[in-house]
């Protein structure tokens, strides 16, 4: 096949001249309270933003407020006006993000960081009110460099809309996400992103080269191996690149980003197989990790609950046998040669663990849709049968493959509890995905369907504090709470200090010296201990 190349138009971002806000001293009382603005500090905040921005990228609508007030996660939605921001920016470029967080710092006022929304563990969500710095506007290609292949961009541009122009080229970026349509470059390094296909490529930390950072005091930082923007390893001072991703906006904002680029795979291959049982299932999705084909990309196990949770109620499901009760994906990416080669291997693995291959068509289309199905309306039963509408949400960890079994019996044991006590609430199954290419440690996710019309306070709590048995079952097994979505959420947060030790106390110290004034993103990560404060039970 002949590769057509372009060469895509590079747009520079439009240049402004930055004013710096004349004001009269902090208006704010903001990191410590929830309460909005009153008139006249709203009036001194935007005429400040209004300095720096043009008024299109001010937005004080309540529907433009309102809308970016939450995430996917399942919230009581009697309570989402407490969540509510004072106002929203559309910045376009580094120096006006830079711009906004002086102000803000200055004022006193938080502010929070805002990317595709799509986030699990409320890192988008303004708790404590103040500006919102949405960054869906940063979309440009700075610079495409076919000789290194490297890409810089802005952070507000989709891995969907990046991959449709570099396809053009030959090559894409395969950062792969659940949320692949709707996240944001910007998010992934926010959250430090896990991918679908991460055991071939890497996940958002290896794929990230360097960054432009504002810093929670709109000073500007770029961040990456050394000084260069395109190096892939260096062992020049500190390695600060992974200090600030994954902060959940705790630290500042991304704005550019250099990315590494692979060529695009000339095959994939993404068998399905059906397995009688589940242990049969879970010995060769290990098996399939440890074999060593290097074109292996990743592997996923359904367990029992999964399996009929999709057989009762997902639409999209083909039905199998009553018999099937674990199922298993592999996938594989590269040269049609190695990746027939590897699927030879892999396909002779899993029959020897006594798997049945569900054919092309069922194995091309499920893999296909993997990103189809994220947040989009879906609907569960009460004790009963009853057919009612309930919203996606998973709880998730890193858990060592020899551990995942008894994670995800005590795991689903907390949701039986949990739905025992009300309809509320409702077992979706569980995924387990690889990591890495050793299979040494997997995403273990649970899914749970939530009423949310009926998420009142009294069953909230209840959802709480099943987070935290969650979580503490992680952690009694050696595990990470999160190996994807974060840990800054009501329920597993309270845990954050005991999975981490004495590394929390460094958090707080990094916090405390990089925000001296606790405007970026606060109440998140118990971080408001850096300033003496535990308010814990204010975002609740």
């Amino acid at each position: 096949m002949r590769l057509r190349f372009r060469r895509l138009r590079v747009r520079r971002a439009l240049t402004m001249t930055m004013t710096e806000p004349t004001t009269t001293g902090p208006i704010g009382t903001a990191p410590f309270t929830r309460e909005p603005l009153g008139d006249a500090e709203l009036a001194t905040l935007v005429a400040a933003l209004r300095r720096v921005l043009a008024d299109d990228q001010v937005l004080l609508a309540k529907t433009d407020r309102y809308n970016r007030a939450r995430v996917p996660a399942p919230f009581p939605v009697h309570r989402w006006s407490e969540r509510v921001p004072d106002v929203v920016v559309l910045p376009t470029f580094t120096e006006q993000v830079a711009a906004v967080v002086k102000i803000a710092n200055d004022l006193r006022i938080p502010v929070v960081p805002r990317d595709g929304g799509t986030g699990l563990t409320d890192g988008a969500v303004p708790m404590r009110r103040g500006i919102v710095v949405d960054v869906k506007r940063m979309t440009q290609i700075h610079e495409l460099d076919l000789v290194n292949r490297t890409v810089t961009v802005g952070t507000g541009i989709s891995m969907l809309k990046l991959n449709e122009r570099l396809a053009q080229h030959g090559l894409f970026y395969p950062d792969d996400p659940a949320s692949y349509p709707c996240s944001l470059v910007g998010g992934r390094i926010g959250t430090s992103g896990w991918s679908l296909i991460g055991s071939r490529y890497g996940h958002t930390r290896d794929l990230v080269l360097s960054f432009d950072h504002v810093l929670p005091t709109g000073d500007v930082l770029h961040v990456g191996d050394g000084i260069g923007q395109k190096i892939s390893k260096s062992s020049s001072g500190y390695q600060l690149k992974h200090l600030f991703m994954g902060h959940q906006g705790t630290l500042g904002i991304a704005t550019t980003a250099t990315l590494k680029l692979f060529p695009k795979p000339e095959a994939e291959l993404s068998p399905f197989w059906a397995f009688d049982d589940y242990d049969d299932a879970y010995a060769c999705v290990g098996a399939l990790a440890r074999a060593g084909v290097a074109t292996f990309a990743g592997a996923v196990l359904f367990d029992e609950h999964k399996v009929a949770y999709l057989r009762r109620d997902d639409e999209a499901y083909i039905p199998q046998p009553a018999d099937v009760r674990a199922l298993v994906c592999s996938v594989m990416y590269g040269y049609e040669d190695e990746v027939r080669a590897g699927g030879r291997r892999l396909f002779r693995i899993a029959r020897e663990h006594g798997a049945r291959y569900l054919g092309d068509e069922i194995s091309e289309g499920d893999w296909a849709a993997r990103h189809d199905r994220y947040a989009t309306p879906l609907h569960g039963r009460t004790k009963d049968g009853q057919v009612i509408p309930m919203s996606w949400h998973c709880e998730d960890a890193a858990v060592n493959y020899s551990n995942v079994p008894a994670v995800s019996r005590a795991w689903h044991e907390i949701i039986a509890d949990l739905r025992r006590k009300t309809d509320v609430f409702d077992d979706w199954g569980m995924f387990a995905y690889t990591s890495a290419a050793t299979g040494v440690d997997y995403l273990t996710e649970i899914d749970v369907g939530i009423w949310e019309q009926r998420l009142d306070d009294a069953a909230w709590a209840a959802w709480v504090q099943a987070k935290r048995d969650i979580a503490a079952v992680a952690i009694a097994h050696g595990s990470s709470m999160s190996a994807c979505h974060g840990s800054c959420r009501e329920g597993e947060v309270d845990l954050l200090p005991d999975e981490l030790g004495r590394g929390f106390d460094v958090m707080l110290d990094v916090k405390r010296a990089l925000d001296p004034n606790n405007v970026m993103n606060p109440g998140k990560y118990l971080l408001d201990r850096a300033y003496g404060r535990d308010t814990t039970d204010e975002n609740r």
